[in-house]
């Protein structure tokens, strides 16, 4: 029986915040079953993202989420631990893709052909998919996380660099799960990050570049 191409969209979240896992997910869309809405998780309301999360999971052929932890994006730096994750959700659906359409500059290490597009979120239905479940995926985890470190306020800023975030760790200090090689949650580090300028990008307001002093290429705050 002929069948259409699995085609599957891959996008990670979670580049930008000083803690937490880096999340990825891989989407195969059933292209006899559309899904309405489908955008860049980033400019979706927190409500829609959450109803689309469960229309992509009851629609798709098949999706996987997965992450990268703080000790490997320490250990590799946010770049490559970001790449590790998108492998690792390819690697995670429950059937193989004929090829595979990645958000940003930049291809994994795939079992498949695959193909960078830059802003693919917002081009590429498959690759919304991705970066909604992902980024409800990760949300939830940090909100989890909350509970174990109340005074921090993750359910908030999903560890994003927030004035209230960055005031807490000047207080108290990272937690195990800040990524220590990102500078601002370094102690040294704090009081200078506390006189950047803060921007609006991620609904708290976050401070730009703060990112690794290791990864050759500083993520964005609103990955």
């Amino acid at each position: 029986m002929y069948r259409s191409e699995y085609v599957a969209g891959v996008d990670e979240v979670g580049r930008g915040p000083l803690a937490g896992a880096v999340f990825a997910a891989a989407v195969i869309l059933n292209p006899l079953s559309s899904i309405e809405g489908l955008r860049d998780s980033k400019i979706l309301t927190v409500k829609k993202r959450a109803a689309l999360d469960l229309e992509i999971r009851s629609k798709a052929v098949a999706f996987c989420v997965a992450e990268a932890s703080v000790e490997e994006i320490d250990r590799l730096n946010i770049l490559w631990a970001s790449m590790l994750a998108m492998e690792r959700a390819v690697a995670g659906l429950s059937l193989r893709p004929d090829s595979a359409l990645v958000d940003g500059n930049r291809v994994p290490s795939l079992s498949c052909p695959a193909q960078y597009v830059i802003g693919g979120d917002d081009k590429i239905t498959a690759i919304a998919a991705a970066s909604i479940i992902a980024k409800v995926a990760r949300d939830r985890a940090m909100e989890a996380l909350d509970d174990q470190y109340p005074e921090y306020g993750f359910a908030r800023h999903k560890g994003y660099p927030t004035r209230h975030h960055l005031a807490v760790l000047r207080r108290l200090g990272p937690t195990p799960i800040h990524r220590m090689s990102f500078a601002p949650c370094r102690q040294g580090d704090l009081f200078a990050a506390s006189d950047e300028q803060v921007v609006d990008n991620q609904g708290p307001e976050v401070l730009p570049n703060t990112a690794t002093s290791v990864d050759p290429v500083a993520p964005s705050v609103a990955d």
